[in-house]
């Protein structure tokens, strides 16, 4: 892949000020947000930092799959219009010429709207459209976005095209060329903010992504990109950026605070190093935390080195909330020094959607509600995910059947066909519904969330045993005769339900009054005790088939096959095909949890 040199010199909507990115000489911006003192006392700068994550594609506070109005129990809403009222509120309080607007990345996946300008209208095509995403983040007025790991989920020239319709740049000081290892997006971004009667205060921008990418993108990216480890790579560039004179560092990390990785050991990097970047590479002052969909206000870190508090702040996900970092800077032996900083978080179900960004959008919003209401079967009875975690429900069934009846049509002719075909799905939502009668596109993406496609992997049965108790770890250990809080039953460790894997084609039961890894029981294909010899292909996601969840076996398992198109299609294409989605057509009883050999229900 050729490296990307772009420079981003481009104008501020409210200051005309040039912004430069990656080392360019960057021009000074008008700003006024410096104190007002008598003569004598120390200037002082008020800068204040806006920042996002994890967005996956919600502009309108809507949910496709339930062709209505987004909501949840805790009464969040959500969407970049929500978040563009709140940024409104920031620059008019503080000044928009002393304030930035930062991403930390997951932008381009995620929802109807994503999949429909990738998919079905692609940015791609000759005279394509502008993706719905560039379009609003744009007209918000985003100074920079750090890449995200599902940036790769369509691929290098879909993301390349999303970056040519920004404004703004995207970052990666971690995502490089596989050959020359030189930078394949800028890495960093700086912008100077002009201060009456003294120096202009330089702030630096590094963006870090998710060295993950490597793996559940691998199709995509091997052999074209290479991702370092986050800790590296920030201790190579923050020095860099400082000796450029920058007096505010803030990273953007697409990665979040907890230390560990979902990969296991395939890369020896970890996936959630944000606050090991805090505490180990000195001279950051604040990092914009993304990834892990969780909550962070204000989490500080003290750097080793140094002794200095770096804070850290994450904005949840899906435009629900945004991170405001309010640094305080103080001139003083000629040069701008950072004196405080603290973090808050705004919500957006607090404020309306901006007008400017629903108008904006509200065809490409219409053309996806028309797209994922189109009926392409019936249902003779409802179907659920509400209890399919802790019981074999149909609903997974439909998955896993799909899944075998596409790599079974594959592999025929090759020397494989002869191969059960077995299948693995997961759990996704807890929320999916197919109901009784009319079934349509936005049904079917609701059962299955993620674009992920499918992949053939040859296993044997020891190994799918092992695979099988893995997956079994997904449970809290409950004694025979102990009550039962469905609840508190799953998870454990903190792993979630995409990370549990439902197998067809053979049966067996989940003794969870054991501890993890001995709890798989009666394990028979086809009324006979699993053969450890006997080889299989099993169909799963390509995010299984390469190492996502670090489950045994499978990434190192041989490929026989594999497929561009998403498993969702090759569920709406089965159902279209069929007509009628009948139970009796793929529902199976494969496994059950026990305890002690009584069934828990």
């Amino acid at each position: 892949m050729p490296l990307n040199r772009r420079k981003f010199l481009t104008k501020s909507a409210a200051t005309g000020a040039g912004v430069a990115v990656a080392g360019a000489a960057a021009a000074p911006a008008q700003a006024a947000g410096a104190s007002r003192r008598p003569a004598g006392h120390p200037k002082r700068y008020s800068l204040t930092v806006m920042g996002t994550t994890d967005l996956h594609g919600n502009v309108f506070n809507w949910d496709y799959f339930k062709d209505a109005e987004y909501t949840d129990a805790k009464g969040n809403a959500m969407g970049l219009a929500r978040v563009s009222t709140l940024v409104n509120q920031v620059r008019e309080e503080k000044g928009r010429r002393n304030t930035l607007l930062l991403d930390a990345g997951d932008t381009i996946q995620g929802t109807p709207l994503t999949y429909y300008y990738a998919k079905v209208d692609p940015i791609t095509a000759k005279g394509g459209p502008v993706h719905p995403m560039a379009q609003a983040m744009n007209a918000i007025g985003y100074d920079a976005a750090a890449l995200g790991n599902h940036e790769f989920n369509y691929g290098i020239e879909t993301l390349r095209r999303f970056e040519e319709q920004l404004r703004f740049p995207l970052l990666g000081a971690n995502a490089v060329d596989a050959k020359t290892l030189k930078p394949a997006f800028p890495p960093y971004f700086v912008k100077k903010f002009h201060v009456p009667g003294a120096p202009p205060v330089k702030v630096a921008v590094l963006g870090l992504t998710n060295p993950g990418i490597a793996i559940w993108d691998k199709a995509y990216v091997q052999g074209r990109l290479a991702f370092p480890g986050l800790e590296e790579q920030a201790a190579k560039w923050v020095p860099r950026l400082k000796a450029l004179g920058a007096d505010v560092v803030v990273v953007s990390a697409h990665s979040g605070t907890s230390g560990t990785s979902s990969y296991g050991d395939q890369v020896p990097y970890v996936e959630n190093a944000a606050a090991n970047v805090a505490r180990r590479v000195p001279g950051i002052d604040a990092i914009l935390v993304g990834h892990a969909h969780v909550e962070i206000p204000e989490l500080k870190v003290v750097n080793e080195a140094t002794g200095r508090t770096v804070v850290l702040s994450e904005p949840l996900c899906w435009a629900e909330r945004l991170t405001v970092f309010d640094i305080e800077l103080v001139f003083a032996r000629g040069r701008w020094e950072v004196e405080s900083v603290a973090a808050s978080l705004r919500n957006s179900n607090t404020v309306a959607d901006d007008p400017k960004i629903t108008w904006l959008l509200r065809d490409e919003h219409a053309k996806v509600v028309a797209y994922v209401n189109q009926v392409v079967g019936s249902a003779t009875e409802t179907l659920t995910t509400a209890e399919a975690r802790y019981r074999d429900a149909p609903i997974i069934d439909l998955i896993t059947k799909v899944q075998e009846d596409v790599v079974k049509a594959a592999l025929a002719g090759t020397e494989y066909a002869a191969l059960p075909v077995l299948a693995q799905a997961s759990p996704f939502s807890r929320t999916s519904q197919i109901p009784a009668g009319e079934v349509t596109v936005r049904d079917l993406s609701g059962l299955y969330v993620y674009d992920n496609t499918l992949v053939a992997k040859v296993m044997t049965g020891a190994q799918l045993r092992a695979y099988l108790e893995y997956s079994a770890e997904y449970f809290v250990q409950t004694a025979a005769g102990a009550p039962v809080d469905v609840e508190k039953l799953t998870n454990a460790g903190g792993r979630p339900d995409y990370n549990y894997d439902y197998v067809s084609g053979l049966r067996y039961e989940i003794d969870i009054a054991q501890p993890a890894g001995s709890r798989i029981r009666n394990l028979t294909r086809e009324g006979a005790a699993l053969d450890d010899t006997a080889r299989f292909v099993l169909a799963v996601n390509n995010y299984r088939a390469n190492g996502g969840g670090a489950f045994p076996h499978v990434a190192s398992a041989q490929e026989v096959w594999s497929e561009s198109t998403e498993i969702r299609t090759r569920i709406a294409e089965w159902v279209t095909a069929k007509g009628v989605l009948d139970p009796r057509d793929f529902a199976s009883a494969d496994w059950r949890l026990t305890r002690e050999g009584t069934p828990v229900f």
